[in-house]
């Protein structure tokens, strides 16, 4: 959940292919924002618009999160910032995340005709270089574009954007779908309203614009909100947003002996895509009578032959391969691997062990933090997603394949229901899921996988949080 809210706070600024002069006098100087989580008050953000003397200009959005994960008190800071050339190039973009006391780094500087991209994340820094992107200084002021080229109804642009965290261009789409009037710090004022859809992350923002480009309202995917606010409202935020519960999907009826039950049938309502429905040998989801049908049996390996360690499959080898967040080749990685697994060459007997290591070791509390591999090895603590994030990394330095899941598992408790949740799936010859945080080398069948993969993976998880109900079908007998 906490890296949910991280992707969908970064600034997405889209991009126009005209060339004309651009007047942005108007927003130049700072504006403040209240951040609203699922209707509830949970942060607040500046943003800032400097143009300097030799014509370059810094755009930037400070903001800060004051949520309750689970009635523990958390804190978080994101920072971006971006900077323009005085012929409108993209020039450099840093993102600083502060969680916890500690901070990640995501920084782009353009050389010529390439980007230097250089992260640092569990204090391990990664550089990489890339093919220098098309932004411009339009993708910061996409309704300065529209507004000025006459924000006609049906007026559209397409445009990218270079996201550090995910390093490569994200496309998408703006259009003008509404204009409407308003009054405006007492005064009557056109207002339009855009349509924000980033295609290849299926994520849509509403924005309420004034005529000269202030953004008034900015709405993403349901879920976040952020409104122009005078400052001292802005910052005025307390710890009153559970964002565990307040996104779950809660049942009247607890199930009973969720964890031992072989067969689970349920029905979802909520807006699934395609990108959504997960189809393997432990689960099916797929539409059906106007909603979204859901079994899982809980999957046997008797007589299956587990990979023998090391794994050489030519098609999942991308799987072993480090990461940003999943520093898999770093010695301590290694070493831990190796000290967990010992002479074990069973594929699925070294990730049995590794899931108990992890579960045995790391401390459950609830945190937002930027998880990464190397920082919960060191300070073992989280909940489901430094569980798992440690997993991976140790799973890959012993040379299993493994990746990232997301999506819903069954809780129970005083609010039973299907809570936001991140595990493991990794291959031993086949892809099975593993989810550390429950010591189960192979998960349950309240498992609802709904994403997998990495950080842009994760993000098609957004447009859902918060509006997913879910139904079981069957009694709530452990026998199915």
């Amino acid at each position: 959940m906490k890296r949910l809210i991280l992707m969908i706070s970064l600034s997405l600024f889209p991009r126009l292919l005209v060339a004309q002069e651009l007047d942005i006098s108007s927003l130049v100087g700072q504006t403040w924002y209240g951040v609203y989580m699922s209707g509830q008050k949970s942060g607040y953000a500046v943003n800032n618009v400097v143009k300097k003397d030799d014509g370059s200009v810094t755009v930037s959005e400070d903001a800060q999160f004051r949520i309750t994960m689970e009635g523990v008190k958390q804190d978080m800071r994101i920072f971006s910032e971006r900077t323009y050339a005085s012929d409108g190039a993209l020039s450099e973009v840093r993102t600083r995340v502060e969680t916890l006391g500690a901070e990640s780094q995501f920084d782009a500087i353009v050389r010529g005709g390439t980007l230097l991209m250089r992260s640092v994340v569990g204090g391990e820094a990664l550089e990489v270089e890339l093919p220098r992107p098309s932004e411009s200084l339009r993708d910061a002021f996409k309704q300065i574009e529209l507004i000025q080229n006459g924000g006609a109804v049906g007026s559209e642009l397409h445009y990218t954007i270079f996201e550090p965290m995910y390093r490569q261009e994200i496309g998408g789409v703006s259009k003008v779908i509404a204009i409407e009037e308003r009054v405006f710090d007492g005064v009557p004022t056109k207002v339009y309203k855009i349509k924000n859809s980033l295609v290849d992350m299926g994520i849509d923002s509403i924005s309420y614009v004034a005529q000269d480009g202030t953004t008034l309202e900015d709405e993403v995917a349901g879920l976040i909100t952020t409104r122009l606010e005078p400052e001292e409202i802005a910052k005025d935020v307390n710890y009153s947003n559970d964002v565990i519960v307040s996104n779950a999907a809660l049942i009247d009826t607890a199930i009973e002996k969720p964890r031992e039950r072989q067969f689970l049938k349920l029905h979802i309502t909520g807006p699934l895509t395609e990108a959504h429905l997960f189809n393997d040998e432990r689960q099916y989801l797929a539409p059906k009578d106007g909603v979204f049908e859901f079994s899982a049996h809980l999957i046997s390996l008797d007589g299956f032959q587990p990979a023998t360690l090391p794994i050489a499959e030519p098609a999942v080898q991308a799987w072993l391969k480090p990461s940003v967040f999943v520093q898999s080749e770093d010695p301590r990685l290694i070493e831990k691997a190796r000290e967990i697994v010992g002479d074990e060459t069973n594929a699925l007997a070294a990730s049995t062990k590794l899931c108990d290591w992890v579960y045995d070791n790391v401390r459950t509390t609830f945190s937002a933090q930027l998880s990464n591999a190397l920082e919960v090895l060191d300070h073992m603590e989280g909940d489901c997603t430094e569980h798992s994030v440690l997993f991976i990394g140790l799973a890959r330095a012993a040379g299993i394949p493994a990746r990232e899941v997301a999506g819903l598992i069954y809780v129970e408790g005083a609010r039973p229901g299907f809570y936001f949740h991140q595990w493991a799936t990794v291959w031993i010859g086949k892809w099975i899921d593993v989810d550390p945080t429950f010591n189960q080398p192979l998960a349950d069948v309240t498992h609802i996988k709904l994403a997998e993969g990495d950080l842009f993976h994760q993000a098609k998880l957004i447009p859902i949080i918060g509006q997913i109900k879910v139904q079981v079908v069957e009694g709530a007998s452990p026998s199915g």
